[in-house]
């Protein structure tokens, strides 16, 4: 079974969980900085999530801890373009220890994966919302509470559609 966004809602076996995404909403024609979260059917990959903050239930995904060197590559300049990366870092690359609580705990869906293509967009994640669930630059967000639900049912095949 495989989670759909539709709208403003997260759909999984049983739930309807409010989500927000996107400031541009929902788009067939993904490109890096449009604010929009991409249409389709994508794989996900692992869960990543903060030791200090999350207190993470048994699931099946494969799992990181996020560190605080831990970033994500948005810059098409550079062969790590879309993927994880170490910092320093001498390309432009979004710090995944952060501040605020929105990737505390996330899913990493494989948009622009295999192969990347450069400009095409990057780290979209499934992560947390806001308490207002104010628009994503492209991600999909749902509350904490909302997504430690969830997770202990997804598998490592579950899909995810993007409506």
């Amino acid at each position: 079974m495989n989670i759909i966004i539709k709208k403003h809602f997260l759909l999984y076996k049983g739930y309807k969980l409010k989500c927000s995404v996107g400031k541009s909403g929902i788009t067939s024609t993904k490109k890096e900085g449009d604010l929009a979260t991409p249409k389709g059917l994508f794989a996900i990959g692992p869960l990543y999530y903060r030791k200090n903050r999350i207190k993470l239930p048994k699931c099946n995904l494969n799992k990181k801890i996020i560190k605080k060197n831990m970033g994500w590559c948005d810059d098409i300049e550079s062969k790590k373009y879309n993927k994880e990366i170490k910092f320093p870092f001498k390309y432009s690359a979004e710090t995944l220890y952060r501040k605020d609580k929105i990737y505390d705990i996330f899913i990493n869906i494989k948009y622009n994966y295999s192969p990347v293509i450069k400009g095409r967009g990057s780290a979209i994640f499934l992560h947390l919302s806001s308490k207002n669930y104010k628009p994503t630059k492209g991600c999909i967000a749902v509350k904490k509470k909302d997504i430690l639900k969830i997770i202990p049912l997804i598998k490592k095949n579950t899909k995810i559609s993007i409506r």
